[in-house]
């Protein structure tokens, strides 16, 4: 709890036998987290063992208030078909809404961002500075300093400018997998109408930015390294076109020149 908010940290896991374990005691070291739900999107590895194992044991490193060690209770809930990372994210935020999250915090199993950071995403939302929070891999110069690959760094910069341009909006990245959001906001997105793919991301940030909520962000180191997720080239080509049809789209409804059940209705003539 913080601020008598339940805090959940979900967590969209795909192959993560490896790292699953390492990024849940990182989770329990922050004394706020109530309830982590783990989604498994159909692995092929034995991530949905691990993660059950969670629930039963001590983390790694406890931490002790009043000599009680603080252990999240563990939800695991597995898709028997894939999902794609989007649709993922849809049971993760549809299972911490059930849960009776205040704050939904998404924690990417793979331990490229650091939980240290949900004490801070936390307090923005429960302090009512931003309904949304992100986790920057770009303020600090943290991107390159963890070991991105430059034509990553590049595809991000300029993803990020257009977006900036047609959304209207100042963020310094459109694409970290850490991100917070207060229950109020959630239950205002039509998740459901968003892809099950990468393109998720950039659709729920335009349905946020729709809305007029602002967005807040905090510096965060990240890592690359084997076993952490990644896409290819050719997937984050995809992604990219995924990206800046969305924010054209939200571009020219602002305009009144289409439609869409993301962004409200015009009296305009096209239907999205």
């Amino acid at each position: 709890m913080y601020k008598n908010k339940k805090i959940v940290v979900v967590m969209p896991a795909y192959n993560a036998e490896k790292t699953l374990q390492q990024a849940f005691n990182e989770v329990c070291e922050q004394s706020i987290v109530d309830t982590v739900i783990i989604v498994d999107d159909c692995s092929r590895d034995n991530t949905v063992a691990m993660a059950r194992r969670l629930g039963n044991e001590k983390c790694a490193n406890e931490v002790e208030v009043d000599n009680k060690a603080i252990i999240p209770k563990v939800i695991v809930h597995r898709h028997e078909q894939n999902k794609g990372y989007g649709g993922n994210q849809k049971s993760c935020y549809k299972l911490a809404l059930e849960h009776e999250a205040d704050i939904v915090i998404m924690v990417h199993p793979d331990c490229q961002y650091t939980p240290k950071l949900i004490p801070a995403m936390a307090s923005m939302i429960a302090n009512e500075l931003h309904p949304c929070v992100l986790g920057s891999r770009i303020l600090g110069g943290y991107a390159l300093k963890g070991g991105m690959p430059i034509w990553k760094y590049v595809f991000n910069r300029f993803l990020t400018l257009a977006m900036n341009i047609l959304f209207g909006a100042k963020l310094s990245e459109y694409h970290t997998g850490y991100r917070a959001f207060s229950r109020e906001l959630l239950e205002k997105l039509p998740l459901e109408e968003n892809m099950n793919d990468f393109a998720f991301d950039a659709q729920m940030l335009a349905e946020i930015l729709w809305t007029g909520a602002t967005i807040g962000e905090v510096s965060c180191p990240t890592v690359y390294f084997e076993d952490a997720s990644s896409i290819s080239f050719a997937r984050s080509c995809t992604y990219g076109i995924g990206c800046l049809k969305t924010a054209l789209l939200f571009r020219l409804c602002k305009w009144g020149v289409m439609r869409s059940k993301k962004f409200g209705r015009s009296s305009k003539v096209r239907e999205c």
